[in-house]
């Protein structure tokens, strides 16, 4: 999807007509990740939160809907106006939604208790990661929570689909502006077509499970 000095076409992306992709996007699945909800349901989260490239925004509207202060940020006017439909659809008064470009966005520094980048990081260019880095950070409240659910190496053919790390390269560029508190083997469920699917475990629904990093950190 993205190569080093190279931005993805996200709003073709998301509007279903890009050449990566036809149709809806393998990674909305219409509800939070489940490695992300795991950790809403065991009360990891703290208002405000920031959902940092936000998609369709399925988890933070699932957090709003359980009465969290959230803020969705995408460089998609597409995605964020499909977001900003549901929050109405669903009558939510806590979520607001804008289209910036996650890795030099401005104002709001020191607001937010919990960031969370659920397939966001393997989608920036590698040259990239340093300025989003740094600007969730400046985001960030004092102790605040950051989780990052990042595919792994060895989840596409070499030269193949986005930037997946190992845990190595996760840890040494996150460990720059945070502490890192836990790096573990997790999974990224996508809706993939029956022949890529093929490779791979699938969930109780039929979803594909790749191989991915879940990685919690914190501000001091």
């Amino acid at each position: 999807m993205t190569e080093d000095n190279q931005v993805a076409p996200w709003d073709d992306i998301y509007r279903g007509d890009a050449d990566e992709f036809t149709g809806p996007v393998p990674w909305n699945i219409g509800e939070p990740q489940p490695e992300i909800a795991g950790l809403i349901g065991e009360g990891k989260f703290r208002s405000d939160v920031l959902d940092a490239g936000c998609g369709h925004a399925e988890t933070s509207l699932h957090l709003a809907a359980q009465g969290y202060t959230v803020v969705g940020l995408d460089l998609s006017p597409t995605a964020i106006a499909v977001a900003q439909a549901a929050v109405a659809d669903r009558g939510l008064t806590t979520a607001t939604y804008q289209v910036a470009d996650i890795s030099s966005f401005t104002g709001f520094d020191g607001r937010f208790s919990t960031i969370v980048d659920s397939t966001l990081f393997h989608s920036l260019p590698v040259d990239r990661r340093r300025d989003y880095l740094h600007a969730v950070a400046r985001a960030a409240a004092p102790g605040a929570s950051y989780y990052i659910l990042v595919f792994a190496k060895g989840a596409f053919p070499e030269g193949e689909g986005p930037n997946p790390v190992t845990d190595d390269e996760l840890r040494e560029a996150v460990a720059e502006y945070w502490t890192i508190d836990e790096i573990r083997p997790a999974f990224i469920h996508a809706l993939l077509g029956p022949e890529q699917a093929a490779s791979w475990e699938h969930d109780e629904k039929g979803r594909a499970m790749l191989p991915a990093w879940l990685l919690s950190a914190h501000r001091d």
